[in-house]
């Protein structure tokens, strides 16, 4: 009976593979008849159905684009970047859709310690760090070994040497993975889907009115209450506005 269900969930993979391999080719060819909402309720089928892909995402936030629907387009071009960071081509269609909107926010300046961070941040995934991690720890261990049983005065200091330069970039790697996954509990950004929408200074609408955000600005959120989510801008700012206001990425 069990080998009768694996062959079962085989060909269903199999049939909503090539199902939604279809509906990919039909959006793009309506994509191209410039029937840009036809496209898109093609490609949701896809992702109604549990698949996605940066490909998916990048042509759905084309054809937002297409329909002057800022706040999605940018929405699915950050998908997007999500499965393929530093992609060019997203990345430079990206930055034409946030040239589209309204708000101009200066990010704060930062600090050179924070730049070089970010630089290093930038180098691997947290996955990426932790496979340099492992395989440092392997490496210095290996190293310590030979070390350790080895005869040669020039051999050993050689080791020596080896052995200490695998445990610095261990140590380095390992807090570049931690810090890594720390940033990423914490990031929770998310795209302003509404028209324009006024940051509150409580959670309530009887609130005093900060300042006002439009479609298509990427804000994190800090935190929920109810109906109402408090959010930060590049600039330092941060209020409260309703939740249905924007989408998290």
């Amino acid at each position: 009976m069990r080998p009768l269900i694996y062959i079962l969930c085989f060909l269903s993979f199999l049939f909503g593979s090539a199902q939604n391999k279809g509906l990919f080719q039909q959006g793009k060819e309506q994509y191209k008849a410039e029937k840009y909402q036809e496209a898109l309720n093609s490609w949701n089928k896809i992702l109604e159905s549990g698949a996605h892909s940066s490909a998916l995402y990048f042509n759905m936030a084309n054809a937002h684009y297409r329909l002057n629907q800022i706040g999605p387009s940018i929405y699915f071009y950050e998908k997007g970047l999500q499965l393929s960071p530093g992609d060019s081509e997203i990345l430079n269609n990206l930055a034409f859709a946030e040239n589209a909107t309204v708000d101009a926010i200066e990010p704060l300046p930062k600090t050179f310690f924070a730049k070089w961070d970010e630089t290093l941040s930038g180098w691997l995934t947290f996955n990426g760090w932790a496979w340099v991690t492992v395989f440092c720890a392997l490496l210095f261990t290996a190293l310590f070994l030979l070390y350790y049983f080895s005869i040669r005065s020039l051999q050993k200091r050689l080791l020596f040497v080896s052995a200490v330069l695998s445990l610095i970039v261990l140590l380095g790697a390992f807090t570049m993975s931690f810090r890594i996954y720390n940033q990423q509990q914490i990031d929770r950004p998310a795209i302003i889907f509404a028209e324009s929408t006024d940051v509150k200074s409580d959670p309530t609408m009887k609130s005093e009115t900060s300042f006002t955000l439009h479609e298509g600005t990427k804000v994190q959120i800090l935190a929920t209450d109810e109906d109402w989510s408090r959010i930060l801008i590049a600039d330092g700012k941060d209020g409260w506005i309703p939740s249905e206001d924007l989408k998290a990425l």
